[in-house]
Formats: structure tokens, sequence, C-alpha cells
């Protein structure tokens, strides 16, 4: 049975304390939504690339629920770069309000996907992205095939 909420969920723009939030969320997405991807990080080195990188280089937005960061996005001109949301949130709507916050700002944005992720190639789809490049995944970190996605505002 769902537990009830105390409030709605918030965004916000995340703080440089709220990294390791983030980042433990990214590593249970991956695992619990992506087992086919190899550990390739600890939540250690993650968080000190994230401090050192994400939160540098991109705007990142964070959702908010009862205190917990259940979704987060980061993007920066023309790229977003991260999106993900808790397994026990999804289909509520966080995604597609991050994706619109991250898309008000930009007239094109692009991202990489995993091919195998089809649950977030189909979310992206949804939202007006095209895929415009497959790749055999040997030039990402993970080696496993991906594919390049773009938006463009509508003129």
């Amino acid at each position: 049975m769902p537990r009830a909420r105390d409030t709605d969920p918030v965004i916000r723009e995340a703080r440089l304390d709220d990294v390791e939030g983030v980042v433990t969320l990214h590593h249970l997405t991956r695992e619990t939504c992506m087992p086919y991807l190899p550990v390739l990080h600890t939540v250690a080195e993650g968080i000190e690339y994230f401090t050192e990188v994400v939160f540098r280089e991109c705007r990142v937005l964070v959702v908010e629920d009862d205190g917990r960061i259940v979704s987060y996005c980061a993007f920066r001109e023309g790229w977003l770069d991260h999106l993900y949301v808790s397994p026990d949130a999804q289909r509520r709507g966080l995604g597609s309000t991050l994706l619109k916050a991250a898309t008000e700002s930009q007239d094109t944005l692009s991202l990489w996907v995993f091919q195998k992720n089809l649950g977030a190639r189909h979310f992206y789809e949804r939202h007006g992205f095209s895929p415009i490049e497959l790749t055999d995944g040997q030039t990402n970190e993970e080696h496993e095939p991906d594919a390049l996605y773009r938006w463009q505002r509508s003129t």
C-alpha cells in the first residue's frame, strides 16, 4: 500500500549539500532500472565527480518529496547530461516536470541514452526527442550500445 505523503513534491535548484542524495539516487536507479550496466564507480567516487564536475558545469534541479531527493536532472547549454527518477517515484510526472524545466531555457537539447533502456527512449520520444545516431558503445565508459537523441524547439 503506498504511503501517504506529508507534502507535495517540490522542484528546486540543487545545493552542494544535496550531492550525496543525488549520487545515491543515481546509483540506486542505475542498479534497479539498468541492471545490465557494469558498476564502474563507488558512491564516494560519484560524490567527488558530481561535486567537481556536474555541480560546477551544469544546472542541477532536484525533486524533493518528504525531505528525500526522488528525482534530479543536470543540464547545460544544449545538453541534458542526467535525468533520473527513483524507481519508487516513477510514473508520477516528475521526469516530465524536470525535462520541461530543462527545455524551457534551450532551443535544442541533446542527450545520450542506452539502447536497451527502452522506457527512457520512449519517454524522450513522447517529449519530442528524435534519435539521430546509434553507436556500438565502444566510446562510452560502460561499452554499452547507446543512442544520441535531439530535441529542437518548434518555431
